[in-house]
């Protein structure tokens, strides 16, 4: 099957893109003239622009749209109004095999009690619109919106400068968003989210104006060094930060709880979908925990590699593993055996293709986040 292309194809073709497929689509992994090390260092120190148009876009509208959607998805949205975004899951419902289990995680961006939007992952998008359409009562519809909406990542401690230039609105608080101009007219949403650890934004704009908005902020920030990033930068970066990607360290077989993604599930709702099996699980103590992993030798650590005890026992797996840029090491993330009682600072080893690799124990993230 030929991959999907993003709105952005042409630019990345133009800027010398490494493509690859991803979830589908073909999205740029990295760009000419630096690569992935130059890149993560730019939203570190400076500012970069993502492309992640992969991303899915949906809308769930009618009276009591969010009430619906918050009987569904784990967080709680009554926590927040119109003009705020919540990270969130869609768990296996009670009653499914594998109840409990992450389909998939998003955010939920509320524009009022009766209109919802939705930003799944690409390879999930049709299956979280789908299960919420078949849920949907009278009154409410669902509809995807993945070919449509564009979405572009400003992620970096000069973020807000490019913004600024741009005369697109940044001053607002995390995880709210607002619906503003770009500099070249072009309506867009912008929130003040990422998967980078950085102050950083994400803008929805409509797939036939991604061009000219991607064109405008790299104009804009080009004195300030910005710099286009592909999925690999993004894959260190979110790393370092200890964030999940669903199918590594969230899937249909590792639920909220083995993850630490607890904090995203409204434990005093009386409904969402998964509920019963997510308390239950709660309750008698998850069998493995997520942990990180720092690389204390010269091996890098890659995904679904055996995590060693003191005996040479395995404890458990790697769900995501890469060279840090920022603390130039190894680091993984791993779900280890909860019986086997490791804590930070305990000393593991990776086995790095039949290489026990020493490694420590610790909690993310492995760098500091500056989000907030």
């Amino acid at each position: 099957m030929t991959p999907l292309t993003s709105p952005l194809h042409d630019r990345h073709l133009a800027a010398g893109a490494k493509l690859a497929d991803f979830s589908g689509w073909s999205m740029p992994i990295e760009y000419a003239g630096g690569g992935v090390l130059a890149e993560h260092s730019a939203v570190r120190d400076g500012v970069g622009l993502f492309d992640v148009s992969h991303l899915g876009t949906g809308t769930v509208r009618g009276p009591g749209a969010a009430a619906f959607v918050d009987t569904c998805l784990t967080n709680d949205l009554s926590r927040i109004g119109p003009g705020q975004a919540q990270y969130t899951l869609c768990c296996v419902p009670d009653g499914e095999p594998g109840a409990g289990g992450v389909v998939d995680d998003l955010i939920v961006y509320v524009h009022g009690p009766d209109d919802v939007l939705l930003v799944p992952n690409a390879a999930n998008a049709a299956e979280v619109l789908g299960r919420l359409a078949d849920a949907a009562p009278a009154g409410i519809a669902v509809e995807n919106r993945h070919a449509e909406v564009a979405v572009l990542a400003v992620q970096g401690p000069r973020s807000l400068q490019v913004l600024e230039l741009l005369g697109v609105p940044g001053e607002i608080g995390y995880m709210s968003f607002v619906t503003g101009t770009g500099g070249r007219g072009a309506e867009v949403t912008v929130c003040r989210t990422g998967y980078t650890g950085e102050h950083g934004y994400e803008l929805l704009v409509d797939a036939d104006r991604a061009g000219e908005t991607w064109d405008a902020l790299l104009e804009a920030g080009q004195d300030l060094g910005i710099r286009p990033c592909g999925l690999g930068a993004r894959d260190t970066l979110r790393t370092e930060m200890g964030y999940p990607l669903h199918g590594h360290e969230l899937s249909r077989d590792i639920t909220p709880n083995q993850a630490r993604a607890g904090w995203a599930v409204g434990w005093r709702k009386p409904e969402f979908w998964g509920r019963q099996a997510l308390t239950a699980e709660k309750e008698a103590g998850p069998a493995r925990l997520l942990w990180g992993l720092k690389a204390t030798g010269r091996g890098i650590p890659r995904p679904g590699m055996p995590v060693l005890d003191a005996a040479g026992e395995r404890i458990g797996v790697t769900t995501s593993g890469t060279f840090s840029p920022t603390l130039r090491t190894g680091i993984a993330l791993a779900l280890l055996d909860a019986p086997a009682g490791v804590a930070a600072g305990a000393e593991v080893a990776v086995d790095v293709r039949g290489r026990p690799q020493a490694a420590e124990v610790v909690t993310p993230p492995f760098v500091p986040s500056h989000v907030r």
